[in-house]
């Protein structure tokens, strides 16, 4: 994976003219939430986390289309209850999802038009991704094909032993945490899917089904505010980071 620290490419697209899909995966149940809510539905200051997190995508310009994918139990409560309720006009389709992330995933690619160019993949429980950060997605597909957005480790990182004895400690200054949206060429990420199932590969994220296939990966520096909705504390920083957006815009 080739790496790369923040590039200036957090501004609109030149010219608009590659249809721009993301689809937003919301089928896991969030077990270590502790709720009887799937963690996407869960309040942030009044607004269900898959609310905010569609809504980003809604407002951005430079997205014509977004693919929500969530639990086949939840589809009419989804559709209800969050794309009609706050009018996400944008959403194209509602898919049920996989066993896995990645079969969740490929439900979504499924269902893209074929007049797509750029994909991005994000998580529904990352509700405070900057518009920066899609633009900046959207604009490293154009210049590279492949990447994804991540930070920088701020803790020492140290790899175990099945006893918890400590093996090793890798520099951490070549070590990122990754988040979403990842983004590709619509034919890079479709044939590294379809590769995948092929040899029955399971991978932790979208990215690493470019990289097995040796396609060069750009990480383009994010923020720690894009934090993932999947414990109760996790909640208490979204209650945090919800609020200071709210008072800046009184500002």
């Amino acid at each position: 994976m080739d790496l790369v620290k923040k590039l200036d490419l957090g501004r609109m697209p030149d010219k608009h003219t590659d249809n721009t899909t993301v689809i937003i995966t919301a089928a896991g149940k969030g077990t270590r939430m502790n709720s009887d809510i799937n963690k996407q539905y869960i309040n942030i200051s009044g607004i269900p986390v898959l609310a905010r997190t569609i809504d980003v995508f809604q407002k951005c310009e430079a997205i014509d289309n977004i693919i929500v994918v969530v639990n086949e139990e939840n589809m009419e409560y989804c559709r209800l209850n969050i794309i009609e309720r706050f009018h996400f006009s944008k959403v194209g389709s509602l898919v049920g999802g996989g066993a896995e992330r990645q079969d969740s995933v490929y439900k979504g690619l499924c269902a893209v038009d074929k007049c797509c160019k750029i994909l991005l993949v994000h998580d529904g429980a990352r509700p405070f991704v900057s518009n920066k950060d899609i633009l900046a997605c959207i604009n490293g597909v154009k210049a590279y094909g492949a990447c994804g957005i991540g930070v920088k480790l701020k803790d020492t990182v140290k790899i175990c032993n099945k006893s918890g004895f400590v093996e090793s400690t890798p520099d951490r200054s070549s070590l990122w945490s990754i988040q979403t949206p990842q983004a590709f060429s619509y034919e890079i990420i479709m044939d590294a899917h379809n590769k995948a199932i092929q040899s029955g590969y399971i991978g932790t994220d979208d990215m690493v089904l470019a990289e097995r296939l040796g396609i060069p990966v750009k990480i383009i520096e994010g923020s720690y505010q894009n934090i993932k909705i999947t414990t109760p504390e996790d909640l208490i920083a979204g209650e945090a980071i919800a609020y200071n957006a709210v008072t800046q815009q009184k500002d």
